[in-house]
């Protein structure tokens, strides 16, 4: 189960605002770790969040935990998730059209699909409607993955189930 993750941002507050919407939540600083940090607050019963810090912060750990520390930036990386929506697809393209981020219907691997957005165009964020969760939900199981690797698949290979 994730609680919660963190992710760069260039507007942390834009960002936070984008999800919490696709939640239904709401997006509030989060001061704790850096300056001008937000975070996207689901509202459900797991405590879901994904904290946004300003892009180029790095976690230093202390003596009494971790502190955010401005770096150089650094715009793509290899870090995605996917996430759940209440939202339709339609719903999801035009708030995504909204905010001028590059979005798309995907299907991964042949068996579940999403929505594809590179927020601020350069953050992959996977977003799954109520009928592509059932999808994912069904194909991403310990013994689907096991009969994957047992027949030779290669996951790595274009519309394979990685990203």
């Amino acid at each position: 189960m994730l609680f919660h993750c963190s992710v760069e941002a260039d507007d942390p507050q834009r960002v936070a605002g984008f999800v919490a919407e696709l939640w239904g939540g709401e997006a509030l600083p989060f001061p704790s770790v850096i300056d001008g940090s937000w975070v996207a607050l689901a509202g459900d019963d797991r405590g879901t969040m994904i904290e946004f810090y300003p892009r180029g912060t790095e976690l230093h750990e202390t003596e009494d935990g971790a502190i955010g520390v401005l770096s150089a930036h650094r715009r793509l990386n290899g870090t995605h998730m996917a996430i759940a929506t209440r939202l339709d697809r339609d719903e999801v393209l035009t708030l995504c059209e909204r905010e001028g981020w590059p979005a798309k219907y995907c299907r991964r691997g042949g068996v579940f699909g999403l929505v594809q957005v590179f927020v601020e165009d350069c953050q992959m964020l996977e977003i799954l409607t109520e009928e592509m969760q059932r999808e994912y939900l069904d194909a991403i199981t310990i013994p689907n993955w096991k009969k994957m690797l047992a027949a030779g698949e290669n996951l790595s290979e274009p519309g394979r189930l990685a990203a």
